[in-house]
């Protein structure tokens, strides 16, 4: 048969020779196959080891990748939240507000919190390389710590207690403003007071330390701090360190050194062991325009088995709730609370009261004006019944210019053992004048004595003993609170009838609200917000509500009473003296207080209301000791020193406050999430230069699913093949409308940026320029963070945009350019406008502009995009023409025009009408 290897060879002859040859022919060709088939299992023996090293390196760094951007949007939240904190602490520095330690111990707390979560995160972006952030954190935070929680301590040098003649003025760090302002004028200028001692503030701190009583109590404060806020809270913090104070064994040795002084005392007294007053002096009491006047309590007429247990009670009383609720308004800290303590004799007074010794409310009224009562002069500073008002004019000679003898239907007077009590039946008093002529002239003669030593109009209680004697019971500076002049008013025939016309102007002022009457301590646990107190007494203790009372109106009470001076303080008016008005004015009633005509009127009347400047220019806070701590602690916190990151001296060593920190962290990260694109072989997720149309460099890091393919090849990607919604929202808004170049500037407004080329029209569109400045989007599906840079301009935009509206937000940071600060301002200030328009919130703090907006659909979230694109362009260089204002205008009306245009338009792409389930509504 024929061979079917060698089909052309016939002869018999030849075959064997033939035959072999094809025979190993196959035999190789076999051998190459079965080597073949060895070689391509052992490639694909190899092969299959380095596809699958390579499939798990690129999962690796896939895991590394999601795992920095987890970090990197951790640090985003977290510069936020810190800039939003910051901007209340600067709020706060304004000083119009009222707030306490904990508003600064707590936004101090949670921007540390903040700032060390940035730098943690920013570790982990970054291992090791900025190493200088924590040792310059951690000195921050001990310095910070020292000024919202300073050390407990307790100097044992000082004595327990000082006797009032070894006292002056110079010992109010010992012995409280009150017990060394009165022995100052008794010793200086032979005035008589009563007898005795005070326990000092060392004394004060040593009880508290004993047991660690004063750890114990700063520590309920701070927990009282961090469960919130409202009335019922002040009251139950109270209760609860009031009776952890009273509870508390007083130190052997201070027991033996209070009964020694009240022994020397009995000595004195010929033997026979006197009653007392045990009277506050706190440290921080009767000081220029923080008198706590009533606010701490006293003790009168009380006996030697009651004096260590008055004692801890009258301490305690620094955790009273007027107290507390004082302390906050006024802006004292709780850990300057230290309570000096005078031991008195008791003078049971024949009469009593308080003088002023001008006019409180009218500097230039000089005249001196006493408010007396039979008895004890209680009954006049707790506003409790009507008193005798005597005004003693100085010029050409002291004389009694004026009198009204009023009814004093009941008089306090010493208990026979110990105690006051309340006489309610006052006989031939009742009507009788409570002091003669020669005494108002005489008491007229020693308050003028007494301003003038202290060099300023004081406020003074006195009481008159058994012999006719005047005795000098306290004298503090007097808060002056200049009334509006009411010759307008009275001529003004535009006014409604008034409801009520009487009383006495205990502080000026008018204001407007719903009444609701106090006339008992449950009453005010229910007092709101806004509302004006009506009470039947001016009671000391009613303090406590004059941050949310609009106004006061009693039946009772003077212009020297406690309630009266406080009110005075808080610039809150006060209409005293308003007999019947408990019974005319029902509780929801809407009225308007006119404290300076003494007329309260039906319904609101703005009118009056605009008359009203007791707070133009008023810095409540400014000056207490609260918004010291305030201020140091804002020195460490807010000032940015790092503002360029391309200067040489922006580096982690070189962080001088948390704002610094904040910055340098959040520039750093951005830096750190491009660098990993490039130090990383990672094609799926590297970062691509946007083919664009406008002379701006804008890269594109797509972090997660940000784009529709992934770009292996090529280092540009397409605005095609974006699928970001908050980018492609943001883009649409910077593409919309092209920019037409800077605006046209003044002379002034070219001086005021020569030096810093603004001039320079590298973004023309038309110009190409090598000084065009990169802008970043850092992208997924529905995030994206676009930091700008354009020119001196900076803006950064934060976005969120799903399905899920509570989960959306918009974050917009603006700062920069070139022009001097009034025009930068005025440049925020328009923005601002423009945004708020459109639902923004907005924060204007110097220069710079924080605007923010969550929780809506994202068919709105993408709207508001499109206008912060839209602003980030064309509100560039418009600094340098604000102070013009037809330019102004000019710009504004052009720049809504197109925003409107620009928010008319239909759904632009694929993703954004996917997200379009409604009409965009503006």
């Amino acid at each position: 048969m024929p061979n079917r290897d060698c089909a052309d060879v016939t002869p018999v002859r030849h075959s064997l020779c033939l035959v072999r040859p094809c025979r190993q022919a196959k035999r190789e060709r076999r051998s190459v196959i079965m080597v073949l088939a060895l070689w391509k299992r052992f490639s694909d023996w190899l092969n299959s080891d380095d596809v699958a090293a390579n499939a798990m390196d690129a999962n690796t760094l896939r895991l590394e990748f999601q795992d920095r951007y987890h970090h990197f949007k951790l640090l985003l939240a977290s510069n936020n939240r810190a800039l939003e904190l910051m901007t209340e602490l600067e709020k706060a520095l304004e000083g119009h507000t009222p707030f306490s330690m904990k508003f600064v111990r707590s936004r101090t707390t949670r921007i540390y919190t903040r700032v060390y979560q940035m730098v943690t995160h920013l570790e982990h972006l970054a291992p090791g390389r900025y190493k200088a952030l924590a040792p310059t954190l951690e000195s921050l935070h001990k310095k910070l710590e020292s000024l919202i929680n300073p050390p407990l301590e307790t100097d044992l040098s000082e004595t327990f207690i000082i006797h009032f003649s070894a006292l002056d003025r110079r010992h109010s760090d010992q012995a409280g403003m009150k017990m060394a302002g009165l022995a100052d004028a008794a010793n200086h200028l032979n005035i008589r007071i009563p007898d005795g001692f005070v326990i000092t503030a060392h004394a004060c701190r040593f009880f508290l330390a004993h047991q660690d009583l004063k750890a114990e109590i700063h520590r309920r404060m701070q927990r009282a701090e961090e469960g919130g806020d409202g009335a019922h809270q002040f009251y139950t913090l109270s209760a609860d360190i009031r009776g952890l104070i009273e509870k508390a064994p007083l130190p052997a040795e201070l027991g033996a050194a209070i009964l020694g002084g009240y022994q020397a005392l009995t000595r004195r007294y010929g033997g026979t062991p006197p009653n007392v007053a045990v009277r506050s002096s706190a440290l921080n009491e009767d000081q220029e325009g923080i008198s706590f006047a009533g606010i701490y309590d006293s003790a009168l007429n009380v006996s030697e088995d009651q004096l260590i247990r008055t004692y801890k009670q009258i301490l305690a009383t620094a955790y009273s709730p007027s107290v507390l609720v004082y302390r906050l308004n006024r802006g004292l800290a709780d850990f300057d609370t230290e309570m000096c303590v005078g031991v008195m004799e008791m003078i049971d007074a024949v009469s009593g009261g308080v003088m002023y010794s001008v006019n409180p409310m009218e500097i230039r009224d000089t005249a001196v004006t006493i408010n007396s009562v039979w008895g004890l002069p209680k009954a006049v500073v707790d506003g409790t019944v009507e008193t005798d008002l005597f005004r003693v004019s100085r010029t050409p000679h002291l004389a009694i210019s004026h009198r009204v003898i009023g009814r004093k239907d009941q008089k306090y007077i010493c208990g026979p053992d110990e105690g006051v009590r309340r006489m309610d039946e006052t006989g031939s008093e009742r009507f009788s004048p409570s002091l003669t002529d020669d005494q108002v002239l005489a008491l007229a003669k020693m308050a003028i004595r007494i301003e003038d030593y202290f060099g300023a109009p004081q406020d003074i209680e006195w009481a008159i003993d058994k012999k006719g004697d005047i005795v000098l019971l306290q004298c503090r500076p007097l808060q002056i609170v200049p009334s509006r002049d009411t010759t307008s008013i009275e001529a003004n025939t535009g006014l409604p009838p008034a409801f009520y016309h009487g009383g006495t102007t205990a502080s000026p002022g008018v204001a407007a609200g719903p009444v609701r009457r106090v006339l008992k301590d449950a009453d005010a646990l229910r007092f709101p917000k806004g509302a004006i107190l009506v009470t039947d007494r001016a009671l000391a203790r009613w303090a406590a509500l004059l941050p949310p009372a609009v106004a006061i109106v009693s039946e009772k009470g003077s212009l020297t009473g406690h309630l009266a001076n406080v009110a005075r303080e808080f610039k809150t008016p006060a209409l005293f003296g308003a007999t019947g008005a408990v019974e005319k004015l029902t509780d929801g009633m809407m009225i308007t207080v006119d404290a300076d005509t003494g007329r309260i009127y039906e319904g609101v009347v703005d009118t009056l209301l605009e008359m009203d400047h007791r707070f133009e220019d008023h810095f409540l806070m400014k000056g207490t000791p609260v918004f010291s701590v305030l201020e140091r602690a804002a020195a460490l916190i807010t000032p940015l020193t790092l503002t360029h990151p391309d200067s040489p001296v922006f580096k982690a060593e070189n962080c001088k406050t948390l704002h610094d920190i904040t910055r340098f962290c959040h520039e750093k990260s951005v830096h750190e999430m491009f660098r990993f694109g490039k130090t990383h072989r990672f094609p799926e997720r590297s970062s691509k230069q946007l083919h664009a149309e406008i002379p701006m460099q804008w890269w594109v890091l797509n972090l997660d699913d940000g784009f529709r393919e992934d770009v292996v090849d090529d280092s540009f990607v397409d605005i095609s093949n974006i699928i970001s919604v908050p980018m492609l929202a943001l883009w649409r808004g910077i593409t919309a409308f092209p920019w037409e170049g800077p605006p046209p500037v003044d002379g002034k407004g070219f001086m005021s940026v020569m030096f810093q080329a603004t001039q320079n029209k590298a973004l023309v569109p038309t110009v190409k320029s090598s000084m065009a400045n990169r802008n970043y989007f850092m992208i997924s599906k529905n995030y994206c963070s676009l930091q700008s840079r354009l020119g001196f301009h900076f803006a950064i935009t934060e976005a969120l945009v799903s399905h899920r509206s509570t989960e959306n937000y918009i974050s917009f940071q603006f700062k920069g350019g070139a022009a001097d600060f009034d025009r930068r301002l005025k440049r925020v200030v328009f923005i601002k406008e423009i945004l708020e328009h459109y639902g923004f919130r907005t924060e204007v703090a110097t220069d710079s502009l924080r605007a923010r907006l969550e929780q809506h659909r994202a068919q709105t979230m993408i709207a508001k995009l499109k206008i912060l694109g839209f602003l980030t362009i064309h509100t560039r260089q418009l600094d340098m023409i604000m102070v013009n204002s037809k330019l102004v205008e000019h710009y504004r009306s052009q720049l809504m025009e197109r925003i409107e245009t620009l928010l008319a338009e239909p759904a632009v792409n694929t993703t954004e009408k996917k997200l379009h389930v409604d009409t965009y509504q503006p």
